[in-house]
This record gives C-alpha cells, structure tokens and sequence, in this order.
C-alpha cells in the first residue's frame, strides 16, 4: 500500500554530503595550547568563585551542620535518660520486694551513671564553679548545657507573683507510673497558691502550656482545679496535687490562673502567671515537694 497524494521534498544537500568540511573557527597558529590553557583556567577560575561565594552557601551548610548536632545530642540524650529512668524503676521495685542485693546493686549502679551522666556531670560542674566565685567556668558550662540539653537550665520548680498571688509549683518523676520502653514518662507537681494581697479571691480555671521534648505544645484547659474553685482568702493559701503523662523523659510546662476578686460585685477577672518549670527524670538540685 502506497501514500498517495503526498511527497517528502529532498533535503538540501549539506556541506558535509557534499564533500566539504564546514569551515570552523580556528586558533592562531603556533598558540594554540597556551590560548586554550588560558581560556580553560579562565572557566574553571570563573566557576569556583561562583561556587564558593555564591550568597547564603556558608550559612547554609552552618545551619544544616547546627541542625545535625543538635538531633545527634537529643538522640543521645533521650537514650541515657530511658536508661536512668529504666535504673530508678528497677531500683524500686527491688526496694518495694525487699530485694536489697538487687536494691544495692542498682544503686551502685545508679551511683556510676549519675557521675558520668554528661547533664548531670555538667549541672554540678556549673554549681561548684558559681559557690567558688568562678564565673567565666560556670558560664562555660552553661553554654555545654545550652547545646547539650536546653531544658537542663530550667529547674523543676517556679515562683511567680500576680497582684499579690503567689504561686509556686514543684515538679518530680514518677518511676512506678512510668514505662520508659514505651515512651511513657509520668511527673507529678504539686503546686502553692498563696493570697498576699488584702483581698479575697477565687480561683475560676487554669490553663497550662505542656512541651515535650521534641517541642511538641499542647494548650489545656479547664475549670478550676482538681475539682475545686478555692475561695483563698488574704493572709492564706491553698495547696493542691496533679500530674502530667509525656512521651518523652524531658519538658517542660507553664500556665496561668483566672481569677477574679470577691469582695465587690462586678469585678472583673485577671491572669495570676504559672511560671515556666521543666519536667526532667534528671531532676535538679532540691528534688523534693513543696
């Protein structure tokens, strides 16, 4: 079967079907490898300044650089915290059966962790350099911390006063509610409200800002507290115990209290601050309760 009505023009003959050679440009005679040598360095001289001073590459790599080292160190961190939250757990248990060869063998190993511990290490560096008056060490040691473990440097308590209100909060961890294979870490804080104005006043809810170690927030609120909205009058406080499930051994929390004055019909409410506190199974220096 043929195509009918339709025909392909022959292409132009080329210089090359024809027998000739096109005719290019050329370089001089006799120079020909010093001007290709120059032209060529001139190129590769050309693309290395683009590359290495091209805008931003430096900061770049610094930044992505930055970035690495501080996931390598939070990576680190969260393993030695499971295992120190794992020794505490298992150190309780031994002590809660009794078991005290077991119970003397965890400690002593609680013990060798504790004194190679890099944020423990550190943390306790840092304090013996402050009551020794060596201010340039202790500052050294708190910039380690700032690239080890940030939240280190908050402490496990706060004390913040509002109008008059006083509200102090204290954090721990809880081991016997705690499955750090799971990534379930359980911290306890008890928390003092007290009045020191000459006004009575009644607290209305609570709103807490919760981060996790990845920096994770969440936003909680709710009505009063533990069930209660206290009426504390001046001179007086009120005291009262929750507790806070993360996924991680580290965070940290803060908040606020509405509240509003009882003494006058019409008062408007106000925020009494939560100041910020960390929930860290590392604890700190006072590692008690209010």
């Amino acid at each position: 079967m043929q195509w009918a009505g339709v025909r392909s023009s022959s292409p132009a003959p080329t210089a090359a079907w024809m027998g000739r050679r096109p005719r290019t440009a050329r370089w001089p005679r006799g120079r020909l490898p010093a001007a290709r040598r120059a032209v060529v360095a001139s190129a590769a001289a050309s693309d290395a300044n683009s590359s290495s001073n091209s805008p931003g590459k430096d900061e770049e790599r610094e930044e992505v650089a930055r970035r690495e080292k501080e996931e390598k160190a939070a990576a680190s961190l969260l393993m030695r915290s499971q295992k120190y939250a794992m020794l505490k757990q298992q150190l309780a248990v031994a002590a809660q059966f009794e078991d005290y060869k077991e119970a003397a063998r965890l400690r002593d190993s609680l013990r060798s962790f504790e004194e190679e511990e890099p944020v423990l290490r550190l943390r306790g560096l840092m304090r013996k350099a402050i009551e020794e008056e060596r201010f340039e060490d202790a500052a050294k040691y708190r910039d380690e911390l700032k690239i080890l473990a940030p939240h280190s440097l908050l402490k496990c308590s706060s004390d913040a006063t509002t109008l008059g209100i006083r509200v102090q909060v204290r954090s721990v961890y809880i081991e016997s509610r705690s499955q750090p294979l799971k990534g379930q870490f359980f911290f306890a804080y008890r928390i003092r409200i007290t009045n020191n104005s000459q006004r009575p006043v009644q607290l209305l809810r609570r709103h807490w800002i919760v981060t996790d170690g990845n920096g994770r927030t969440e936003n909680i609120w709710g009505v009063g507290v533990v069930g209660e909205q206290p009426v504390i009058f001046p001179r007086t406080g009120f005291e009262y115990s929750s507790a806070c499930p993360l996924s991680t051994p580290n965070g940290r929390m803060e908040g606020d209290f509405e509240m509003k004055h009882i003494d006058k019909a019409g008062s408007s409410t106000f925020n009494v601050a939560i100041a910020p506190f960390s929930l860290s199974i590392l604890g700190d220096d006072n590692d008690v309760l209010l």
